[in-house]
C-alpha cells in the first residue's frame, strides 16, 4: 500500500470527492470554501469554481454542470460560466439545518441529507431529488447526515447519522426511490471516530471515513468489520474509488479546528490517494436531470 498526497492545498473543509469515469477527472468540495474543485488523476489540470454558500455535495449532471447542496437547498452550478442556481429550498424559514452529504443512484436520483451546524440536535431530514427537479423527504430526526451510498444493486441505501455513531441501512426501491425498513447497519459506539463520508466497492463492502481518527473502515454486508487502513491526519473526511481502474481510494481532509483545538498536522485539509488496497470501486452514475 502507497499513500500519496493528491492535492497539497488545504481545504479547510474538504468533502465530497467523486470520480467521474467518462472524464476520467476527480471532483471534491471545500464545505467552507466554499468551492468545487477538479483536476485529474494526476491532481493536474486543476479548475475551481467558487460558490455563494457552504456546500456539502455535488452531483455530476448528464447534460454538464452539476448539481450542488447548499446550505439552504439543491442548486444548479453550471461549469461554463460558474452561475448558481437555486432549484429548490429544502427547509425554508429554518436556521439550523444545512444540506451536507450526498449520492445519486443507479437510477440517476440525487440523494442528500441535511445536519444541524452545531451538530446537537435532530433537526436533519434525508432529501431525494428527481430528475424533474421535484423534492421528496425520506427521513427526518437526523443530527449530522454522512454517507449516502448504494450496494451494488443498488437495492440498499446506506446512510450514516454521525451524530448518532451509526451507519443505517434502508431497502432502497429502485423503481420509485423510496426508502422503508430502517435498521442500524453498525455502531461506532466503541470505535475512536465517528462516522463520516463513505462508498461501496465492487465486491459489496461498505467503506466508511472514521472523522476524527484518520481511518478508513471496511464493513462487510453484515457490518462487520473486515478491515481497517490508517491514514496520515486525524482529519479525514470522505473517500471515493477512482482511477482508470478504479482501485485509487482518494481520501479527503479537513484543515479547519476540531475539538476547540488547531490541527497540528502539516498535511491537514490535503486530498489523499492510496495506491494497493487490492480493492475496486464502482462507477458513480450521473444525475439525470
Amino acid at each position: 500500500m502507497r499513500i500519496e498526497i493528491f492535492s497539497a492545498e488545504r481545504d479547510a473543509l474538504g468533502e465530497g470527492p467523486l470520480w467521474d469515469v467518462a472524464e476520467q477527472r476527480l471532483y471534491w468540495i471545500d464545505s467552507y470554501g466554499p468551492a468545487v474543485y477538479s483536476a485529474d488523476v494526476t491532481g493536474g489540470n486543476r479548475r475551481h469554481w467558487p460558490l455563494p454558500e457552504p456546500v456539502g455535495s455535488l452531483a455530476l449532471r448528464e447534460n454538464g454542470g452539476a448539481i450542488v447542496s447548499l446550505r439552504s437547498g439543491f442548486h444548479e452550478l453550471d461549469f461554463a460560466t460558474g452561475e448558481v442556481t437555486l432549484i429548490a429550498e429544502t427547509q425554508p424559514g429554518e436556521l439550523t439545518p444545512r444540506l451536507n452529504d450526498g449520492k445519486v443512484d443507479r437510477q440517476g436520483r440525487f440523494i442528500a441529507g441535511s445536519m444541524d451546524f452545531e451538530e446537537r440536535n435532530g433537526v436533519g431530514k434525508l432529501f431525494r431529488l428527481d430528475p424533474n427537479h421535484s423534492v421528496h423527504e425520506l427521513d427526518r430526526d437526523i443530527i449530522c447526515s454522512n454517507g449516502p451510498c448504494f450496494s451494488p444493486d443498488g437495492r440498499t441505501l446506506y446512510f450514516a447519522d454521525t451524530g448518532k455513531k451509526l451507519i443505517y441501512a434502508y431497502d432502497y426501491d429502485t423503481e420509485t426511490g423510496k426508502v422503508r425498513s430502517r435498521r442500524v447497519f453498525t455502531s461506532f459506539e466503541n470505535l475512536r471516530g465517528l462516522p463520516d463520508g463513505a462508498t461501496v466497492d465492487a465486491d459489496g463492502y461498505v467503506w466508511s471515513t472514521e472523522v476524527y481518527s484518520g481511518r478508513l473502515i471496511r464493513f462487510d454486508p453484515n457490518g462487520v468489520i473486515d478491515r481497517i487502513v490508517g491514514l496520515p491526519v486525524q482529519s479525514t473526511t470522505s473517500l471515493i474509488f477512482g482511477g482508470p481502474d478504479l482501485d485509487i481510494a482518494f481520501v479527503t481532509s479537513m484543515a479547519r479546528p476540531f475539538n476547540n483545538q488547531y490541527h497540528r498536522e502539516r498535511e491537514a485539509g490535503c486530498v489523499f490517494a492510496i495506491h494497493g488496497l487490492g480493492v475496486r470501486g464502482l462507477p458513480e452514475p450521473r444525475f439525470k436531470g
